[in-house]
């Protein structure tokens, strides 16, 4: 998304910046791992398909995109950045510009469970209830992943749906009851106009 094309979050322990192309290679081999595929119900792209993605989620007006970096000091460099990735955090306005579906990873395995995703969650919907016309916020869960849904329930999500058809649970959670988070905006050093 536009929006966000040259903007950094910081966060306590996490930056949030935009996804680019310095960031695919990485981001490309964590979608080979099956199973990130399977907890984030994703499909292996090759590595051109996968620039491509890149591409249009960077332009779209109905996806908003961040790459979470570990840490809060700023990097001197790409490479550096690359090398403190640890997942992505994705919102998609498919059915109403005023709902938004969030889709987030941590697929760096030694930053799991330490907080960094509730962490990251919470940035990126503070963010979205401040610049975007947003009053609630959705995710869907295949049915099997219990990580995902204790995830989205510890960070103040509630069961809406289960489907057995398509083999997911629907949470939400209202733009009033979004946790709070602190964070700075910065403009970011490596954004791609």
């Amino acid at each position: 998304m536009r929006l966000n094309c040259d903007t950094m979050l910081v966060g306590d322990t996490v930056c949030l910046v935009p996804y680019c192309k310095h960031h695919v290679s990485k981001y490309h081999s964590w979608m080979q791992d099956e199973n990130l595929q399977f907890l984030t119900a994703s499909e292996p792209l090759t590595l051109t398909e996968e620039y491509e993605m890149q591409k249009t989620w960077s332009a779209d007006d109905d996806k908003l995109t961040f790459i979470a970096i570990a840490g809060t000091n700023l990097f001197s460099t790409k490479e550096e950045e690359v090398k403190r990735m640890i997942g992505d955090i994705n919102l998609f306005f498919i059915f109403s510009p005023d709902q938004a579906e969030v889709n987030i990873m941590v697929a760096d395995e030694n930053h799991r469970r330490g907080g960094f995703g509730s962490e990251i969650l919470k940035l990126v919907m503070n963010y979205a209830k401040k610049h975007l016309p947003i009053s609630k916020f959705s995710a869907k869960i295949t049915n099997s992943n219990d990580a995902s849904m204790g995830f989205f329930k510890r960070n103040g999500f509630e069961k809406i749906s289960v489907s057995e058809v398509f083999n997911e649970t629907t949470f939400e959670l209202s733009c009033d009851k979004v946790p709070h988070q602190n964070f700075t905006i910065k403009q970011y050093p490596f954004a791609e106009m």
